[in-house]
């Protein structure tokens, strides 16, 4: 039996995710958090094989969030889901310790594999994720400008790009409005770019954009 533990923000994703499992057999959901600070919590109190777990919670960045569970509890495996199907986030995710990548729209179909694989031990990513690697072998291999961000300079750049404020920004990542417009000032400098708008349009050229978000 597969133990489980599933941390989204979304009460209908957890179910979801929950009635997929227990539908098919062998898996036993024996956890479920809504945020950061409750997924730590349950990965420190309930042993289990794989953790489901959204790259955007409230109140902590997801890579950060990885890192900090596989030093904790290095034996646990994670298999990230989310609505981000940029590679960037995908790479992030992998080289900070996560076994498999699937994002939501794949779920119905993917999960009860992905979940087996990465349990067994294997390394997990959706066909959507796949095809955006196989593209990513023709680009030229320079390092491109969002590319020498830091995972919190990313995350906060993305919100930026997305046309997110800084006190929404502030709000859900639980920092304050000076710590946001710090990072900015960072982002715009290591990625030489005068002001918001570059941003934006550096953002929708690279397609960094959810598809949610470009409609």
């Amino acid at each position: 039996m597969i133990k489980v533990l599933i941390a989204d923000d979304h009460t209908l994703v957890r179910e979801g995710l929950r009635h997929i499992l227990r539908t098919a057999s062998g898996f036993d959901v024996v956890g479920e958090a809504s945020d950061g600070i409750t997924t730590i919590a349950l990965v420190r109190t309930t042993p289990a094989d794989v953790l489901v777990l959204d790259l955007s919670m409230p109140g902590r960045n997801g890579v950060e969030l990885i890192r900090q569970i596989k030093d904790e509890k290095p034996e646990l495996r994670i298999l990230v889901l989310t609505m981000h199907a940029e590679q960037q986030y995908a790479v992030r995710a992998f080289k900070a310790g996560a076994s498999g990548y699937l994002t939501k729209e794949s779920a119905s179909d993917e999960l009860v594999g992905a979940v087996s694989k990465v349990a067994a031990g294997g390394v997990y990513v959706s066909l959507t994720m796949a095809e955006r690697f196989a593209q990513s072998l023709n680009e030229p291999a320079d390092t491109l400008p969002h590319q020498r961000l830091s995972d919190r300079e990313f995350d906060v750049f993305r919100r930026i790009a997305a046309g997110e404020t800084i006190t929404e920004i502030a709000h859900e990542l639980c920092v304050s409005t000076k710590t946001v417009s710090t990072y900015k000032t960072r982002i715009l400098e290591k990625m030489q770019m005068p002001h918001e708008a570059a941003l934006v349009r550096y953002a929708m050229r690279h397609k960094l954009f959810d598809d949610q978000d470009e409609v």
